[in-house]
């Protein structure tokens, strides 16, 4: 250890060999016998670093006669020649440049035994030499290494926690950096493993984990069964960390983070396989269950798995990514591994993105909307328009819906966004009525999601745009999907009905994608079944149609049809598929055969004929 100017002085002895003129015999005496009989191990030491005189104390510190201590390098019997900083700073206090000089050693006695010693040389004024004290503080650094195995352990599994695995993965992470390339080494070139050194090859991986269900056995079973659960939990886990390292280079340190969570650091990792190879074996030893003085318990776990490179990670940059395989882990079904993917998580980044500036966006006047015909294929006439929402997004540009409305319902923006979306489409139908009063008014169709009717009250909010624009209920149609209106009672039936006496159309969106029971049609006042575009893709090739696809789409139809619905078809885009549509019965299409959404100049143009139905 390098040596420091801080620390007590100890007592100065006498100048043994030449007495000081003022000093009477009996006091030399005195000196002499007290140097002699002290408890700290002492010794004086001349300017070129030999034993001058030394203490009985240091020599039964050191395990030698304190005679045959004289005439000895000082430096040899306490190791400070060890390394040239402590060397340095030692010599500079033998010539009289620095005050004092304190270092720990470990020092081996003679008898094989060891001790840790506190070494302070201090000059001794006028004499031209030194006094070297050494303390030993074997039983001080015994208590500190015992509070310290304390302070970075976990009491309940006996593992490292998350203050040692920090510490060792910071350390781990600069001692896996690449070495300096050798002789005649070129600073670019790749490297093997072995080119590391010492079997180091400059990788790092970790095994983040955490018990599927731990939370149901501390509350059914007691913590006291959790603990044991989780300490067994432990013993597996450094089971299969130490097979793994019996066949690896690297080491591994097994960790419990903090409640069921636990990881496995694998400090020199040969690559991805090595980490799944060892996230496999991990799920293999807890699937057996666990017999705890008679509980048998099963549980299972979800592991996030890292590998790469040391080199420009950081241990928060890991762990954030852990985190986050960890999370699709869980999220893909749980009891299982899954590896951590950069294309994954930049489309999770880029989705917070979008989370975090999606309230703001409709203030700043972002969203826009486009429109599609609806047709009525009987005639080909454009009945209505279908309102869909992008978003000019000032750093992805143009999103379509599917990009951010998922994350408006899960963060409730959807209801401010919903409620811009409404006005905007009914303020465009009334002005296409009103600049083109002549011709037959389009309905326009505005989608809603099930959350807008609960956490708002939309049916005030559709009154109040209704008489805010002067458009007529009867022209403006409300598109749910079936999943959200299947099971309605109490306040979205309450709604959906009032919407329904004031006029306004309701519609199924994606009609046969999701429970399919048909017994709440008779139950909810629905006006219009849009048949999803998975039914209308089975009539695209004529050549090799499915004749069930034909009688499913007709029987729909037909009982639509009998219970006051009309029905419209989607994704419609040959006229061979129109064709069978009409054929069968539907009444309105949708699809790139008759337009794909536009601006709402162009459905001007439409109205007013200037501009062919196909854009």
């Amino acid at each position: 250890m390098s040596g420091t100017p801080e620390g007590p002085v100890p007592p100065e002895p006498p100048d043994l060999p030449a007495a000081r003129p003022s000093l009477t015999e009996r006091e030399h005496h005195d000196y002499r016998a007290g140097f002699r009989t002290a408890p700290l191990a002492m010794a004086l030491v001349d300017r070129d670093g030999l034993v001058v005189a030394a203490n009985d104390a240091l020599g039964g510190l050191l395990g030698r006669d304190s005679a045959a201590l004289r005439e000895q390098a000082a430096a040899d019997l306490v190791d400070l020649a060890a390394d040239g900083r402590t060397w340095d700073s030692y010599r500079e206090v033998l010539l009289g440049r620095r005050a004092r000089f304190r270092c720990t050693r470990r020092l081996k006695r003679p008898d094989g035994r060891s001790l840790w010693a506190e070494v302070t040389v201090t000059p001794v004024p006028d004499t031209g030499r030194a006094l070297l004290a050494v303390a030993d503080i074997s039983d001080r650094r015994e208590l500190q290494a015992r509070l310290r195995h304390l302070q970075m352990h976990d009491p309940v599994t006996r593992l490292p926690n998350r203050a040692l695995f920090f510490e060792r993965l910071s350390a781990a992470l600069e001692a896996a950096a690449p070495a300096e390339p050798g002789p005649g080494e070129e600073q670019d070139a790749p490297r093997s493993y072995q080119s590391y050194g010492h079997g180091r090859t400059g990788r790092i991986g970790l095994c983040y984990l955490d018990l599927d269900g731990f939370k149901a056995v501390n509350d059914t079973l007691g913590h006291r069964v959790g603990d044991r659960l989780l300490a067994a939990v432990a013993g597996r886990l450094t089971e299969c960390a130490d097979s793994d390292g019996f066949t690896r280079s690297g080491g591994h340190l097994v960790a419990r983070l903090g409640g069921d969570e636990f990881a496995v650091l694998v400090e020199e990792s040969t690559g991805t396989e090595h980490l799944a190879d060892l996230a496999r074996s991990v799920l293999r030893a807890l699937e057996r269950p666990f017999d705890l003085g008679g509980q048998r318990l099963s549980v299972s776990a979800s592991i996030g798995v890292v590998e790469r490179s040391a080199v420009g990670t950081t241990a928060t940059g890991l762990m954030q990514a852990a985190d986050t395989t960890l999370y699709w882990a869980k999220a893909d079904g749980k009891a299982r591994w899954t590896l951590f993917d950069p294309e994954r998580n930049a489309h999770r980044m880029t989705r917070q993105a979008l989370s975090s500036t999606l309230r703001p966006a409709v203030a700043h006047g972002e969203f826009a909307l486009e429109y599609q015909p609806l047709v009525d294929l009987a005639d080909g006439t454009v009945r209505g328009v279908e309102a869909l929402v992008r978003w000019n997004h000032p750093q992805f540009g143009v999103l379509p819906p599917n990009r951010f409305v998922g994350i408006a319902e899960e963060d409730g923006s959807i209801v401010e966004l919903g409620r811009w979306v409404l006005r905007t489409a009914c303020r465009q139908a009334r002005q296409w009525q009103k600049d083109h009063p002549s011709e037959r008014p389009l309905f326009v169709s505005v989608n809603v999601a099930v959350r807008q009717v609960w956490d708002s009250d939309l049916v005030a909010d559709v009154a109040g745009i209704l008489a805010e624009t002067g458009l007529a209920p009867h022209l403006l149609q409300l598109e749910l999907t079936e999943s959200a209106v299947m099971g309605s009672a109490g306040r979205p039936l309450q709604a959906l009905q009032a919407l329904s006496d004031m006029g306004v159309r309701i519609a199924i969106d994606d009609f046969g994608t999701g429970y399919s029971n048909l017994a709440y049609l008779s139950r909810l006042p629905v006006s219009v079944l849009k048949l999803d575009g998975s039914f209308v893709r089975g009539f695209q090739d004529e050549e090799r149609a499915n004749p069930a696809d034909e009688l499913i789409v007709e029987a729909l139809v037909g009982l639509a049809h009998r219970l006051g619905l009309t029905v419209t078809a989607e994704c419609v885009e040959t006229s061979g598929q129109a064709a069978r549509l009409r054929r069968i019965g539907c009444d309105t299409g949708q699809g790139w055969l008759y337009a794909r959404p536009v601006a709402p100049e162009r459905i001007a143009e439409m109205i007013a004929g200037s501009a062919p139905l196909r854009v």
